[in-house]
């Protein structure tokens, strides 16, 4: 296996770890930005407040993108395995 193959499949690697992460956190941290404006406005330090609505957008998340990540990675792994006999030989 040549340095540029490894380094190829390397970073197709974390472009899909990157994709998968992201689609999970991102509308979490939204939600925990929205939250946090709302604690600083009415001075409302309870802290479940800011923990039961991401933890729910989070759970959402994965239930509606559950489908297209389970495919991305699949799609990542079939990739994979064809590229076995380059990586072998």
């Amino acid at each position: 296996m040549t340095p540029e193959a490894f380094v190829d499949l390397f970073r197709h690697a974390l472009y899909v770890i990157l994709m998968m992460v992201s689609a999970i956190i991102v509308p979490g941290l939204l939600i925990g930005l929205v939250v946090a404006v709302f604690q600083a406005a009415t001075s409302i330090n309870e802290q479940t407040l800011s923990f039961l609505p991401r933890l729910l957008v989070t759970l959402l998340t994965l239930a509606f993108l559950g489908h297209w990540l389970v495919r991305t990675l699949m799609e990542f792994t079939f990739e994979l395995v064809d590229r076995i006999p380059s990586v072998i030989g």
